[in-house]
């Protein structure tokens, strides 16, 4: 096993995970079995319980992991199923050792972060990256990806076990690069400063970068790199530009043209093999129409809903179209402003802000034969809004948010849970799919597996009355309701499942290619 670290300074937010990813790509695309870790160094069990609109997504694994959005990115990247076990946090780390510490494992030594947290901390990293890809063979390369940026009291321990583990594997078995902020002066001149004092920090906890990954919103000159090669003592070839580029899947190609994969070569004894280019003729296909999808939610920041955007794009590389989105908030968006889309979209969140414009969104997609796609809430709330504003139940409502004729009940199993984190329903679940629905059109099976994390589900008793009025649950699991369509509809389909979370470049997701190729339809009829 070669261990690739990955590391950033300078400030947070440089795009490490992209990087790590793009990396992952380039071996993968020369035959590697590549797989990754992401350490997160909060003291949060999982990333279950943040924020999102301070965090990002909150990206679930096919095991029920909720996790951290660059683990997303890993999985879109290298088309790999990744587990919780693959994104270490202090939290998980800490627990551990106290643990073992009340069995007496320790045989009365003091439990200290040194060597007792730094060789937990290998374990994990050695346990996930022996975890066969897949369920196939084990990687023969991991990357491991350290969040934070170096000088952080919370990063030490990681990068002290990282420091350990260089010095424990053989010469050619691990590399480190190091990512950095190269920002540019009002006359356009590449500062190397920052990326100087950042490696001088690594420096200081024993570690040395063999590869300076430099992000800045143009490409760093030659110059630049020879500044920085001999401020920061290593080969100018070691020196990559990471420029800001329009669609992230074309930073592994880019890094191609830097010459990165040589780089790693050499550093790693890895063969030289040819390279399989067909993810480069996917990122490089031309787009022949354009679609507009409005996305109404109730977080205003992208990352939120990372996985649903690269979704569309999937689908739309797929079909050759450009998705162009529209992010309209739930609260303060105005009806006319769905007019100019072709297409509304309404995904997941928890809590009573901003439901009734998602409602109302839902409404004007149904009335006006506008294609419509609901995810984990927006299918929760597809049933709220048939059950207003067709059946006449005008108080029905979800359990979630109090008082009403409850047509979104909660899950039998989730009524006495007290501990919020983990506790969900949460993770891969087999969905059954009735024959001669658009469901298995888009499926094109009566069986799929999709990823959950929820804990309300359709009232059992609510449903044959819903059937009755027009409405098809064309997805179950067992009593619980998974799919909702509309066949009077040219494109009403909804799921209680992120199918989001399973999509990739190679293999878009079924229901987001049937929703952009509805809204494709209907823009080329609007436009005749």
């Amino acid at each position: 096993m070669k261990y690739i670290f990955i590391t950033g300074g300078v400030m947070s937010g440089l795009g490490k995970g992209i990087t790590a990813a793009s990396v992952g790509r380039i071996l993968k695309s020369r035959g590697y079995k590549v797989t990754a870790v992401k350490i997160d160094p909060y003291l949060n069990i999982d990333a279950g319980t943040m924020n999102p609109g301070q965090h990002g997504e909150v990206f679930v694994l096919s095991d029920g992991g909720e996790v951290d959005l660059d683990l997303g990115n890993y999985e879109r990247f290298l088309d790999i199923d990744l587990g919780a076990t693959h994104n270490i946090t202090t939290g998980k780390v800490y627990r551990t050792v106290i643990e073992m510490e009340r069995r007496g494992d320790y045989l009365g030594e003091t439990v200290q972060i040194i060597p007792h947290i730094t060789e937990q901390i290998k374990t994990c990293i050695r346990h996930a990256a022996e975890t066969p890809v897949n369920g196939g063979d084990q990687a023969e390369i991991c990357l491991v990806e350290v969040g934070g940026t170096v000088g952080d009291i919370e990063s030490m321990p990681f990068l002290e076990a990282v420091r350990q583990m260089r010095g424990e594997l053989p010469e050619h078995d691990s590399l480190l690069i190091h990512v950095t902020l190269i920002p540019a002066d009002s006359m356009g001149d590449m500062k190397t400063k920052p990326t100087q004092h950042s490696v001088k920090a690594l420096r200081e906890l024993g570690l040395y970068a063999d590869i300076i990954v430099g992000r800045s919103d143009h490409p760093i000159g030659p110059n630049t790199k020879r500044k920085i090669s001999a401020f920061c003592d290593l080969p100018q070839a070691g020196v990559i530009s990471a420029a800001t580029v329009p669609d992230i899947y074309q930073v592994p190609m880019e890094m191609e043209k830097e010459g990165l994969a040589d780089v790693l070569s050499k550093h790693m004894g890895l063969e030289k093999r040819p390279v399989n280019n067909d993810w480069y003729s996917l990122v490089n296909r031309e787009y022949t129409s354009r679609i507009s999808v409005a996305i109404v939610s109730k977080y205003g920041i992208e990352d939120v809903y990372l996985s649903i955007k690269e979704a569309l794009k999937h689908a739309g590389r797929a079909l050759s179209t450009e998705v162009k989105i529209g992010w309209l908030d739930a609260e303060r968006y105005e009806p006319s402003h769905l007019e100019e889309y072709d297409g509304i979209l309404v995904p997941g969140g928890f809590g009573p802000r901003g439901i009734q414009g998602k409602i109302d969104a839902i409404t004007f997609a149904r009335t006006n034969d506008v294609p419509f796609l609901g995810l984990c809430l927006g299918f929760q709330m597809a049933v709220v809004e048939y059950s207003r504003n067709v059946l006449g139940w005008t108080n029905a409502t979800s359990e979630e948010f109090g008082e009403g004729r409850h047509v979104i009940a909660i899950l039998p199993e989730q009524e006495n849970v007290k501990n919020l984190g983990g506790t969900m329903r949460l993770g891969n679940y087999p969905v059954t799919i009735k024959d001669g629905t658009l469901a298995k059109k888009l499926y094109g099976s009566n069986e799929t597996t999709e990823r959950h994390r929820h804990r309300y589900e359709v009232d059992p008793g609510s449903i044959d009355t819903l059937e009755k009025a027009g409405v098809v649950f064309s997805g179950t699991w067992g009593d619980r309701m998974e799919i909702l369509e509309v066949p009077a509809h040219p494109f009403f389909f909804a799921t209680q499942f992120h199918p989001e979370f399973r999509s990739r470049p190679t293999r878009p997701s079924p229901p987001f290619l049937g929703f952009v190729e509805a809204c494709r339809e209907r823009n080329k009829k609007n436009l005749k």
